[in-house]
């Protein structure tokens, strides 16, 4: 009779296992930071950090504050699909963070400026982003110039580029974007009704479910598609896909320019909702992009975990605005969560260490069974 294999063998149950340990880990270093600062209100603040919405005692409130997680998890997911999709090709897209500044300048101006309905805004977002991504594709397999370090060059040139273009449609007494909402309806993202589902917050749209069914796509590209095994086969060896017939180069390019227009269109789904307005005075390129990059580690670069490790990291950063910031700094919730992407590059002992367990049981019950 055929044993049954050990469940924790599977690579899948591993991915989630090293996940889960690794964010149990930096919850604790996180709870022993705020012990350090403050050790008497620190239980009650890791606790009130990792509940967020579930701070608040009814239900419709609970529903509403969901829902603004889960408006900034979209884009946050699409940063991460975007880095996981190039990573899977052997490429660190560190732009991913430019991408989405171009993206965001894309749709609020075809929005604010033009005033173009919300799908050719959402395209727009999608090319510009593509196109900082071909920038360094190109760059990348016909220069051989590190795409980590045209990307970071990138970022900045998207930033201030993007500040320049907004300028043009700020408010007049503030470095704010004008609404989107109030200026151009049509350039807002249809709710179909999800509005209803979380206290008719009109913040939550198609963008949510419209995420993780491109992450869904990702997935099946990746994994069912020639195109996938081409992208992954260039990935591990560019050389042995060259001599097999692949066009390494214009895999590169390809890759990168699609993970660009995957971040634009996150920085779409975020902008095109009116939730947040844009400062065209800020010196720093967004987070969004840079956080894309933990959840995809989180999420065991899997395109289908990464929707789960974008929600845990949206909801602990948002958690943080519910401490008492007359002790701890909101910044604490960013602090744990570079603690578990830290952590994520100990996966590999991780899972070193589950196999050695499996492998020492299994020896001993055959030895006890030789035994017998």
């Amino acid at each position: 009779m055929k044993e049954k294999e050990n469940i924790l063998k599977k690579p899948g149950v591993q991915s989630v296992l090293t996940s889960l340990i690794c964010i149990i880990l930096g919850l604790f270093a996180g709870y022993i930071a705020l012990m350090i600062i403050n050790s008497e209100g620190a239980s009650t603040a890791i606790v009130t950090l990792v509940k967020n919405f579930l701070n608040y005692p009814s239900r419709p409130a609970q529903m509403k504050y969901l829902g603004n997680t889960l408006v900034k998890t979209a884009p946050l997911l699409m940063c991460a699909l975007s880095v996981c999709f190039c990573y899977k090709a052997g490429l660190f897209n560190i732009g991913a963070a430019g991408q989405y500044v171009a993206g965001a300048g894309a749709a609020l101006y075809a929005a604010l400026a033009l005033h173009l309905p919300w799908y050719v805004c959402l395209l727009l977002a999608m090319l510009a982003g593509a196109v900082l991504g071909l920038i360094s594709g190109y760059l990348k397999a016909y220069h051989n110039v590190n795409e980590v370090i045209s990307g970071i060059m990138l970022n900045w040139i998207g930033l201030y580029t993007v500040n320049m273009i907004l300028s043009k449609v700020k408010e007049t007494a503030s470095p704010y974007t004008v609404n989107v909402a109030s200026t151009s309806p049509a350039s807002v993202l249809p709710t179909m009704g999800l509005d209803k589902l979380f206290s008719n917050n009109r913040y939550v749209t198609i963008a949510i479910p419209l995420s993780i069914l491109i992450a869904i796509l990702i997935s099946v590209i990746l994994n069912q598609t020639k195109f996938g095994y081409e992208l992954k086969a260039t990935g591990y060896n560019k050389d042995a896909a060259k001599y097999a017939g692949m066009r390494e180069r214009r895999n590169i390019i390809l890759t990168l320019g699609i993970g660009g227009a995957l971040a634009g269109l996150g920085a779409a789904f975020l902008f095109l909702t009116a939730f947040e307005q844009w400062s065209v005075t800020q010196s720093s390129v967004p987070g969004m992009g840079f956080n894309g990059i933990a959840a995809t580690f989180l999420g065991g670069l899997n395109p289908i975990g990464t929707i789960f490790s974008s929600y845990f990291i949206q909801h602990i950063n948002t958690g943080g605005a519910y401490l008492d910031k007359a002790i701890y700094p909101s910044q604490i919730s960013d602090l744990i969560t570079s603690l578990i992407i830290y952590l994520c590059g100990f996966v590999l002992f991780f899972k070193s260490f589950i196999n050695a367990r499996i492998s020492a049981s299994e020896e001993k019950k055959a030895k006890k069974g030789g035994n017998a």
